[in-house]
């Protein structure tokens, strides 16, 4: 298990290896601005990802970058600055890929789509991922991942509407399902990165089993059988 989660994100880990190395000759090679730019973001999100909003300083992304804070403050103004487009880049990302997986297919598809799309960027941008599910100072912005499973939820309201249409089912339940739907795949997501099995196929499987026969056997007007 152990050695599956070094393998998982590995060529992250490079990337936070190979940034460093920022005392060699070539990243004190003098850069474009926009270059700069992105060496410092490149920094910032490894070091997000490894230690935190908290645990992470502009000392330290000046310190690993080759640069001196000046650098930094001037580029972001700050901390919280450099967070935030860290932040947004992931969001971005992350939505990108839901909404390419749902641009076409039968419903079953557009699900099994959509939940290999999230655990795809789980394991290819483990290092993003991380820095989304953690809280943060910011996290009272339009910048989190709650407000980013609000988009994607949002993204996927309209598989539960054709099909609560076509089933006789009340068509304004799809929010509510797709939140339900978006939670769980997103929380399952995180379980499976520390878990580091079964195979993401085999995840995807079993999260598209719970949710299209959860779907198939659904009642038309669901009651608790116990009274509180």
């Amino acid at each position: 298990m152990a050695a599956r989660r070094r393998g998982r994100g590995g060529s992250e880990a490079d990337a936070r290896r190979a940034g460093s190395r920022g005392s060699s000759s070539a990243a004190r090679a003098r850069m474009t601005g926009k270059e700069r730019r992105q060496q410092l973001l490149d920094v910032a999100r490894a070091l997000f990802a490894e230690k935190g909003f908290d645990g992470t300083s502009i000392e330290e992304i000046a310190h690993r970058a080759d640069v001196s804070k000046p650098v930094v403050y001037e580029h972001f103004g700050g901390k919280e600055g450099i967070y935030a487009v860290v932040v947004d880049r992931e969001m971005q990302s992350l939505l990108d890929l839901i909404v390419s997986a749902l641009s076409a297919g039968h419903p079953r598809e557009l699900l099994e789509q959509a939940a290999c799309a999230l655990l795809d960027y789980i394991d290819h941008s483990t290092d993003g991922f991380r820095i989304l599910v953690r809280d943060s100072p910011v996290a009272s912005t339009s910048g989190t991942f709650s407000s980013l499973l609000n988009d994607i939820a949002s993204q996927v309201e309209h598989i539960f509407g054709l099909q609560f249409s076509a089933k006789g089912y009340d068509p304004k339940l799809a929010p509510l399902y797709s939140q339900a739907l978006v939670g769980m795949v997103a929380l399952t997501g995180q379980w499976w990165l520390e878990a580091g099995k079964p195979k993401k196929e085999a995840v995807a499987a079993h999260l598209v089993n719970l949710a299209w026969n959860g779907l198939s056997h659904l009642e038309h007007k669901p009651g608790m059988r116990t009274r509180r």
